[in-house]
Formats: C-alpha cells, sequence, structure tokens
C-alpha cells in the first residue's frame, strides 16, 4: 500500500479471526467510522458478534476467503496461527497487513529465531530437533532447557521443562517427534514486550516497554509506567523491537517479547504477529491504543507516536475467577461492582457466554496518577477477584 491513497472511514476492513483480539480490533475500526467483516467458523465468535458481516467458514475455505475479498478494502488477523496459505490467497486480491510471509515466520520457532539472528537480536541458546539424528546430537550446554514444538504453541502449550538426555528423548516422543526447539534455560530476572506499529512506508512507532509477569505459562499481570525497567534496557528492547520488525519489512502490529537476565543483558523469546495481551492497557492509559495502530496500519494512514498519559497495570481475567469454589461448582459472577467501585478500573469482557479454567474471559485495567497508586488499586481488585498477588 507504500504511495496508494489511505482507506478512509467508510471503506470495509477484514479480519481472519474472531477471538478476543478480533473483537477489540473491531471495536476500534468501528469507532473510527470503518465497517468490519469477521471470518470464523464459530456462530458464536466475539468478534463475529459485534461485526457488520460475520462469515461463517474456515479459514481455508474457498468460498469464505472469496466473500471476505469481496467485502474488505483491506484484511488484517488476530491470530497468528491462521493459515498463512490464506493470508497468500486474500493477499492476491487486496491488502493484507501482516503479509502471509511475516506471519509465516512467526508460526515456526525455528525460522523465528533464524530472523533474529539475522538482525542481530540475541535470543536464548538454541537447536532445533526434527529427527533422531538431530536429537543425539544436541549439545549438553543446552540442558537443562525448554523443548518447544516448532510450531502451534503458545500460552505455554507445547512446551516441556528437561534436565537430562534421557528427559529430552521422552518430551520429544511425547510431542509425537515433531519439529522442535530446544532453548538453554536462563537465569531470569523478568520479562518485557515491546509493542510496535509499522506502516507500508517504512514509518514505525512503539508503545512504552511492558513489563510482565506470566503464571503457567499465561500473562498474568502488566505493569506500564516509567521506571517499570531501567531505561537503558527499555531503549535496547525499543531497538531490537523495531529491527525484527523492519527486517520482515513488517505492516501492522507486532510484539516482540524478552528476558531480562540476571546479569542484566537483554534476549528475545518470541513474537506474536497482531495485537498481545500485554498492550491492552494502551485501551485507557494512552492516547492511541495498540487497536488502533492496527487500523492504521491496515488503512495506510499517518503513524503518530503514542503516549501513555496514565501509569496503567492490567490483569488477565481467566475463567478460574468464575469457580472460587473449585472447577465442579456451578460458575459464579465474579464482584464486578465492587471493583469498579475502586478509582481508575476499566473493565473489559470479551463476550464468551461460558468461563472455563483457563480461559481468557477479558481483562482489567487500572489506571492512575502514580504508579504506586495504580498498583495497590490493582492489588485491591486482584483480592476482591481471587487473583493471586504479585
Amino acid at each position: 500500500m507504500s504511495g496508494a491513497q489511505p482507506l478512509l472511514p467508510g471503506a470495509t476492513l477484514g479480519v481472519l479471526g474472531g477471538g478476543q483480539l478480533g473483537r477489540m480490533f473491531v471495536h476500534a475500526a468501528q469507532a473510527m467510522g470503518y465497517f468490519t467483516a469477521v471470518l470464523d467458523a464459530d456462530p458464536n465468535s466475539p468478534a463475529g458478534l459485534v461485526s457488520h458481516h460475520h462469515i461463517r467458514t474456515a479459514y481455508e475455505d474457498p468460498d469464505g476467503l472469496a466473500q471476505l475479498a469481496g467485502l474488505s478494502d483491506a484484511v488484517t488477523t488476530e491470530f497468528e496461527n491462521v493459515p498463512a496459505q490464506a493470508l497468500r490467497t486474500l493477499g492476491a486480491e487486496r491488502p493484507v497487513a501482516p503479509a502471509a510471509d511475516a506471519v509465516a515466520i512467526a508460526q515456526d520457532r525455528a525460522a523465528e529465531k533464524a530472523h533474529f539472528g539475522r538482525c542481530g537480536v540475541p535470543c536464548a541458546p538454541y537447536a532445533v530437533i526434527a529427527s533422531a539424528a538431530e536429537l543425539a546430537a544436541v549439545d549438553a550446554a543446552l540442558l537443562p532447557g525448554i523443548l518447544k514444538t516448532a510450531r502451534m504453541g503458545y500460552d505455554g502449550k507445547g512446551q516441556s521443562r528437561v534436565k537430562t538426555r534421557e528427559e529430552l528423548a521422552d518430551a520429544w516422543q511425547a510431542m509425537g517427534e515433531v519439529p522442535c526447539v530446544l532453548e538453554k534455560m536462563l537465569p531470569l530476572a523478568l520479562e518485557c514486550s515491546v509493542i510496535v506499529a509499522r506502516g507500508a512506508d517504512g514509518a514505525c512507532v512503539h508503545l512504552p516497554v511492558q513489563r510482565n509477569l506470566h503464571r503457567a505459562g499465561i500473562l498474568a499481570v502488566t505493569e506500564v509506567h516509567e521506571g517499570n525497567v531501567p531505561a537503558d534496557l527499555a531503549e535496547q528492547a525499543v531497538a531490537a523491537a523495531k529491527s525484527i520488525a523492519e527486517g520482515l519489512r513488517y505492516v501492522g502490529v507486532l510484539c516482540v517479547e524478552f528476558f531480562v537476565l540476571q546479569d542484566g543483558s537483554l534476549v528475545v523469546n518470541e513474537i506474536a504477529p497482531r495485537p498481545h495481551n500485554s498492550g491492552h492497557y494502551s485501551q485507557n492509559a494512552c492516547d492511541v491504543s495498540q487497536f488502533e495502530l492496527q487500523v492504521r496500519t491496515m488503512a495506510g494512514l499517518p503513524l503518530t507516536q503514542p503516549r501513555q498519559h496514565s501509569p496503567a497495570v492490567m490483569l488477565n481475567l481467566l475463567g478460574d475467577l468464575w469457580f472460587p469454589q473449585g472447577t465442579h461448582a456451578q460458575p459464579q459472577t465474579p464482584a464486578w461492582a465492587a471493583v469498579l467501585a475502586l478509582p481508575g478500573t476499566h473493565l473489559h469482557l470479551y463476550g464468551k457466554a461460558d468461563a472455563k479454567p483457563g480461559r481468557k474471559m477479558g481483562h482489567l485495567n487500572v489506571t492512575a496518577a502514580t504508579a504506586e497508586a495504580a498498583r495497590a488499586t490493582a492489588l485491591q481488585a486482584a483480592a476482591l477477584l481471587g487473583i493471586e498477588a504479585f
């Protein structure tokens, strides 16, 4: 779309995938005056329920893709594991951001790590294991490590911690001997992420660096304020994220996740070619949210550097909160009224009918005048909801 006229409000923006990220994209696009179209087979998909058009087919269904291309002036995705071929098919008809090639790299951990190397961004030492010979040749220095399937892993799925060669062999067999990546376990001090948005003209902006806490492989808490990570590390993370996006010739919103090691060094973990949980705070704490950035990149609109106007904490709301007495009890509505009585709380629920343990049901953004006040209120909210303190 570089050099082309931007798609102005009144155009139709399409999205592959109907989950909560698609829903929030649809809301942002509609607020700016765009029509929206969602392709997702689930008749109750969160994004499909609020979109102008909902095409209920599988991602690779030719008729569904033809319908989406016919309705849409440009297309994006809300899910990194949508088939890259579907994006290629759409890309032959309409501008697609991010492009299929960039998404394909994010879908394969081996290709992803090779890309980091090309960009000069360090990652944890690793080995690709796709055969018995490669398994036998693994350097002992990579143990203990984490074995991850090369494809289709997210939120801690498709991963296994291994300490010995025997555990490594057993884990690879348990994963079906599919291609995997073994990463050396490193001594972590903290985790952080950066969200960048890059236009077809090469313009690139970023949200502030996000400090993240994961539990059981799922993001639990994000804190964003000045000093949440050392300033020099924040600069390194932003520069690395922009380098990764530039190397992909990326168009769209990209999240880059990092580990900060105990020695103070920074290594990249992985990328997500879409908006990300850790950027949800931007809906209430920044003058431009990650979802508006997604709209701007795919529509070819100018990108302005987002400004954070309030320190913020984001709490991920999982289905477990509906079952305070255990998973076999009847679900109970969490104490929303008590939470919303706290100053600076902003509730975002995703329109999912059934709460299930581990299922992402929504998030709570907490904003305040100071980082200390935001954290204190977030801890009060967590106690009311039954979320472990942090």
